[in-house]
């Protein structure tokens, strides 16, 4: 049975980034936590105080749909997840990820510290770290990231950057205190790395 390594971080980290690299370096599938996103017309949704739906809220997110589709995927192989345009803020449809014999699966986003308790309740963590930096390397990396896929309008990008710039630190202590372990980017590669000079391929 595979098990889940959680990448958490605040946004704007590189989860994304290294998930992607750890899974062309060591065959993990990647399950993005950010397609569990609710639908922008879905009535249970936070509002921020910029008046708008609160995307950093945990309650903006199907964190039970999360928890199952990676217990089915870790158990039978597969699943049918959905897929979710940030931009439009709304599901999109639905696509099938495989282990294809991988023993570890990647689950990364900014709300992946809330999976490790059920994931270890269940006997399916393998481990969990939250990616971090220096809080404003993340804020211009997530405003040019941001910018460049057109998630939102600039101005609310900017405001809402800021805005999780000023909580990075409280976000990186909430994340430690679910259980994930903080950690750069680098030491984390270095870390997997030599797991895997120790076990061989974990695949």
């Amino acid at each position: 049975m595979a098990r889940v390594l959680v990448l958490g971080g605040p946004s704007g980290s590189g989860k994304s980034r290294w998930a992607a690299q750890f899974s062309r370096d060591y065959g993990w599938p990647i399950l993005r936590l950010d397609d569990f996103y609710k639908d922008g017309d879905d009535p249970t949704l936070p509002m921020s105080s910029l008046g708008i739906a609160d995307w950093d809220d945990v309650r903006s997110w199907h964190l039970d749909a999360a928890v199952d589709a990676l217990d089915r995927l870790c158990r039978t192989g597969e699943v049918v997840k959905p897929t979710y345009d940030i931009g439009s803020s709304s599901a999109t449809g639905t696509e099938r990820l495989v282990l294809a014999g991988a023993r570890i699966v990647v689950a990364e986003g900014i709300f992946a510290p809330y999976v490790i308790e059920p994931l270890r309740e269940r006997g399916l963590l393998d481990g969990a770290y939250c990616v971090c930096h220096n809080r404003w390397v993340t804020f211009a990396r997530r405003l040019v990231r941001d910018l460049s896929e057109r998630r939102k309008p600039p101005a609310v990008l900017v405001r809402r950057g800021l805005r999780l710039a000023r909580a990075e630190p409280r976000i990186v202590a909430e994340q430690q205190r679910l259980g994930a372990q903080p950690i750069r980017p680098n030491d984390l590669a270095r870390l997997l790395a030599e797991r895997a000079d120790i076990e061989g391929p974990v695949i």
